[in-house]
């Protein structure tokens, strides 16, 4: 690889506010703020809005579409042409 053309790679906290998650790993974005992370080392932190404590897929707390309901609805609407 091409030396200085390429971001530097370092520890960052990405942090999802409203589950209270977080988690360290390494990336090459930075933030504005920094957290002190309980090995006692301040590390650049990352908001994000969705995390796996959040998200409906990982919380099994998904909305359960009606198809059924959509496809009556539909065919309601717009009926089938003879």
């Amino acid at each position: 690889m091409k030396k200085g053309i390429h971001p530097a790679y370092r520890p960052v906290v990405f942090r999802d506010p409203s589950a209270g998650f977080a988690f360290l790993t390494r990336s090459t974005l930075t933030g504005d703020k920094t957290i002190e992370w309980t090995d006692g080392v301040t590390y650049p932190v990352v908001d994000v809005d969705v995390s796996s404590a959040s998200h409906p897929f990982h919380t099994g707390r998904g909305r359960v579409l009606d198809t059924a309901g959509r496809v009556e609805r539909f065919t309601r609407r717009y009926g089938k042409t003879a």
